[in-house]
């Protein structure tokens, strides 16, 4: 898992790479100021932050089907005998851990 710094440095780079980035301003196209520049850094390295701390809660959410699917799947259990359901979502879980 990477700091909140590593990716700092890391957005920073792709920032750089990204240079110069435009923006529309009063009907003139500019470029993005060094504070411009500064508050695009930290936005993406929040971003990957959050996306590598949080990430795997949308993944899950995708992953389960709706409640109406899961539903059917613990009735055809129960009638079944079966554990498809409790299947689905250890696989689920497994696919898309928790961050250490």
């Amino acid at each position: 898992m990477a700091t909140l710094e590593e990716l700092t440095v890391e957005a920073q780079a792709e920032i750089d790479a990204r240079k110069p980035i435009m923006k529309a301003v009063n009907g003139d196209v500019i470029e993005y100021s060094e504070a411009d520049y500064a508050q695009a850094v930290t936005d993406l390295a929040n971003f990957k932050f959050d996306e590598q701390e949080n990430g795997y809660k949308q993944a899950r959410i995708d992953a389960y089907g709706s409640i109406a699917d899961q539903l059917d799947m613990q009735y055809w259990d129960l009638v079944n005998g079966t554990t498809t359901w409790k299947d689905h979502i250890a696989q689920v879980k497994s696919d898309n851990p928790k961050p250490a």
